[in-house]
């Protein structure tokens, strides 16, 4: 899915509708989310209606409504590409393993 053209608005509203979707698909009632989640009735309303809601509630309805794994993905770190590698990173990366010279414990043998 491309964000191409999206504002923070789209996106807000993008994830209300999909959260009410799911409290739907699951058969709960408003009254029984809110009960279920700890979230007051009317915040949930509201987050229904105008996609306002605090981190903390959504996570909480996203506990109920079983998709808070999908805040883990957030803003995961990106995989670096090609040009962003660091030089660090390159050379961290090529270092071959070192076998240890000698026996253990015979270092020091007389």
């Amino acid at each position: 899915m491309s964000t191409d053209g999206l504002r923070p608005n789209d996106v807000r509203d993008r994830i209300a509708e999909r959260f009410k979707a799911r409290r739907l698909a699951m058969n709960l009632p408003q009254q029984e989310l809110a009960r279920r989640s700890g979230v007051p009735l009317s915040t949930l309303k509201r987050f229904e209606r105008e996609g306002l809601i605090s981190l903390d509630a959504l996570l909480r309805l996203a506990t109920v409504l079983n998709c808070l794994d999908d805040f883990e993905r957030l803003a995961a770190e990106p995989v670096p590409t090609g040009a962003a590698v660091s030089l660090d990173a390159l050379l961290e990366a090529r270092k071959p393993r070192r076998r240890a010279t000698g026996k253990r414990g015979s270092r020091h043998a007389v």
